[in-house]
């Protein structure tokens, strides 16, 4: 109870810029290795410049490449929205199709089947206006 209302506050507040220091610094880190621009050294080099001087580097680094970072997470939405549509495309038409070749299918043995006999023309009717229910 010794603990007033205002020192709860700005321990609550450094906590979460504590909190949000790390997702920053994740952030920068997976960019860095996500980056296909950087060689070897250069992910190497960044590397250990943000984890020995975590606050200097990622600053650096946001300044640097802050610009390219924002396009390689717009380029990896745009791409993984793209293979999105495309699977449902891809899933939507091919089941489409083949229902309706399969009735295409089934429509023309039945009329084969009426041509040659086997069946009457009320059973052809019958079956033609189930299988297109």
């Amino acid at each position: 109870m010794d603990y007033p209302l205002l020192n709860l506050f700005w321990t609550m507040m450094w906590f979460f810029l504590w909190i949000l220091w790390l997702f920053l610094l994740f952030k920068v880190i997976t960019d860095i290795f996500r980056s296909h621009d950087l060689s070897g050294w250069g992910k190497a080099g960044w590397t250990v410049l943000v984890v020995l001087l975590p606050y200097i580097g990622v600053l650096a680094y946001l300044i640097a490449r802050g610009k390219s970072m924002g396009n390689r997470d717009r380029a990896l939405a745009m791409q993984a929205e793209s293979s999105f549509q495309d699977y449902i495309r891809k899933a939507a038409g091919t089941e489409n199709q083949d229902a309706g070749r399969r009735h295409v299918d089934e429509l023309a043995r039945l009329a084969d089947l009426k041509n040659s006999g086997a069946i009457s023309e009320d059973e052809y009717r019958a079956a033609k206006s189930k299988l297109l229910a």
